[in-house]
């Protein structure tokens, strides 16, 4: 048997990582002690280890992430009404299998983003597809393809997207244009995909924030009732960390 031929034909069929192991093991005489079943599997898994690794990675750099978050990095020792046992059942991502949202408020600086970005990160580890958009970008992204005729797409897109991030939401006044994109789009992931809203402005708030009474109504009729909560307080964490 020729073993760089066997090499060199993992390779053409993408078994890179099983092809960079077996040629390992070939050059430097490693491995030689086990038998032929359990070399077969070790094989298979670092193939399929270093795929899950590529499409984790893949999801990530899609997901367009501002920070690298991650849930053992959250802080549970501010005070900032973070309850640990609640945040680890979200975290077990079956929020996702619902179909059901999260709302995260509070005042700037208390980790809104962060941890709505642990979600994403920890979607992601699971092969969930997500997306992180600032809410005025995803308004701009959204405006532009309505006038290259690719809104349709761009919304269906965002539907077939199992968990979408929208952070700093109602930071800028909503337009007229804003509130039929917003409408369009929960109307689309309503009991099919789940949402992520971050905003430093009450719930209460939102419907004025959003205006126009009738679709204000709509909009939160589907996001607030399928929600759940994460109402951070306290100081900001930058400043905290910079008085330090």
């Amino acid at each position: 048997m020729n073993a760089h031929n066997t090499v060199e034909k993992m390779r053409l069929m993408q078994l890179k990582a099983m092809a960079a192991l077996y040629h390992q093991a070939i050059t430097e005489n490693i491995y030689q002690d086990m038998s032929l079943d359990d070399f077969m599997t070790l094989l298979v898994d670092n193939e399929w280890e270093e795929r899950q690794r590529r499409k984790i990675n893949n999801l990530l750099r899609a997901a367009s992430f501002r920070v690298e978050a991650s849930a053992h990095n959250i802080d549970y020792q501010s005070q900032r009404n973070l309850d640990k046992t609640s945040l680890q059942r979200l975290l077990s991502l079956a929020f996702i299998k619902n179909a059901e949202n999260i709302i995260v408020t509070g005042p700037t600086g208390v980790g809104k983003s962060y941890l709505a970005q642990v979600f994403g990160n920890q979607a992601c580890q699971m092969l969930i597809k997500t997306k992180y958009y600032i809410a005025a970008r995803l308004f701009d992204e959204a405006k532009l393809a309505k006038l290259d005729g690719s809104y349709l797409k761009f919304i269906k897109k965002l539907h077939k997207t199992p968990l979408l991030i929208l952070d700093d939401f109602g930071l800028h006044a909503m337009e007229q244009h804003d509130r039929q994109i917003l409408l369009d789009l929960i109307e689309e992931r309503h009991q099919r995909a789940s949402t992520v809203f971050c905003s430093q402005i009450p719930v209460s708030k939102w419907h004025s924030l959003i205006g126009e009474g009738t679709i204000a109504d709509a909009i939160l009729d589907r996001v607030v009732h399928s929600s759940h909560r994460v109402d951070l307080k306290g100081d900001s964490m930058r400043k905290n960390k910079s008085l330090n």
